[in-house]
């Protein structure tokens, strides 16, 4: 089992560019490296804000629940603005991190079902106290649905041969824990990618369906523009080419504005140009990689509220 190990965590954390008596948002706690970092550099009026989905993380924040400074949230980070106008914080937070995808903990452990590399119950919810399971969504999707997850959420060039042989099977018996799905996608797959499994982007698309993980960046993004101080940073970490194409996409919206004929005169505040990209996409070290190799394919991206 991997360690824990928080990515790109004085990147992200020097992208906030945090001042000891302002109010931060921590969108992803997960087990508290980043928030952890946050406080260390916060003052005694500072404030940190955290939120997850994922109930184990909640249970892993009850270590901090004697500092006045820190409160969580059990809700997901796409509801960061109703979070935050409930607070009266709206247009005060002078920085939100958000770290995407699953974490260390989620994957290594075999009962939530995100691994193919462990047996368990094929779940993948991350908020376990809601939602359908994977396995209850495979046994009653369409073939078309399946196929259509597995392709725009996976890049899964299988899909539909993939999709077939799991409505062949369900018809024999239930698909119900990872080691089946992963079996049959793998007898499904008629060629072999060096160094991954054919399971691999089968699980990241199942996995992101499941959580509308897409749609939750989506609407993260634009509530994280609203709750935002002048000033205020967002720094954003992704794992994969779909989160981080959202992020890009976001922030360069946000950073050009609306488009206009050329060659006519138009001011900033006419354009809507809301933020300013700081830097250019930061990737992990390859001392980073080497000793954390799940951080390989993540990108930091960073931006301020004008």
């Amino acid at each position: 089992m991997i360690e824990h190990v928080s990515v790109l965590l004085h990147e992200s954390i020097d992208g906030l560019a945090i001042q000891p008596d302002q109010i931060y948002m921590d969108g992803t706690f997960g087990r508290g490296g980043h928030s952890a970092k946050i406080l260390e550099q916060l003052g005694a009026s500072g404030q940190l804000l955290a939120i997850d989905k994922d109930p184990r993380a909640i249970e892993a924040a009850a270590r901090y629940q004697n500092d006045k400074r820190f409160s969580i949230h059990h809700d997901s980070f796409s509801n960061l603005e109703t979070i935050a106008d409930s607070l009266g914080l709206r247009g005060k937070v002078s920085g939100i991190l958000l770290d995407l995808g699953v974490s260390s903990p989620q994957l290594d452990n075999a009962e939530r079902g995100f691994s193919f590399m462990h047996d368990g119950p094929l779940d993948m919810r991350m908020n376990t106290s809601m939602g359908i399971t994977a396995s209850e969504w495979l046994a009653s999707a369409d073939k078309q649905d399946i196929a259509w997850v597995l392709k725009n959420y996976g890049e899964e060039r299988f899909a539909n041969k993939i999709a077939s042989f799991i409505v062949s099977e369900r018809q024999l018996s239930s698909i119900d824990t990872t080691k089946k799905l992963a079996n049959l996608i793998a007898k499904a797959v008629p060629f072999r990618e060096k160094h991954k499994h054919p399971a691999t982007r089968s699980f990241q698309a199942i996995r992101i369906f499941i959580n509308d993980e897409l749609g939750d960046i989506e609407k993260a993004l634009a509530g994280a523009l609203n709750v935002l101080a002048p000033g205020g940073r967002l720094a954003v970490i992704s794992f994969h080419s779909l989160e981080d194409r959202i992020v890009k996409q976001f922030m360069k919206r946000q950073a050009q504005g609306k488009p206009v004929p050329r060659g006519l005169p138009v001011r900033d505040v006419d354009k809507d140009v809301n933020m300013r990209l700081i830097g250019k996409a930061i990737k992990p070290s390859s001392h980073e990689v080497e000793a954390n190799p799940r951080s390989r394919s993540a990108v930091l991206r960073i931006a301020e509220k004008i």
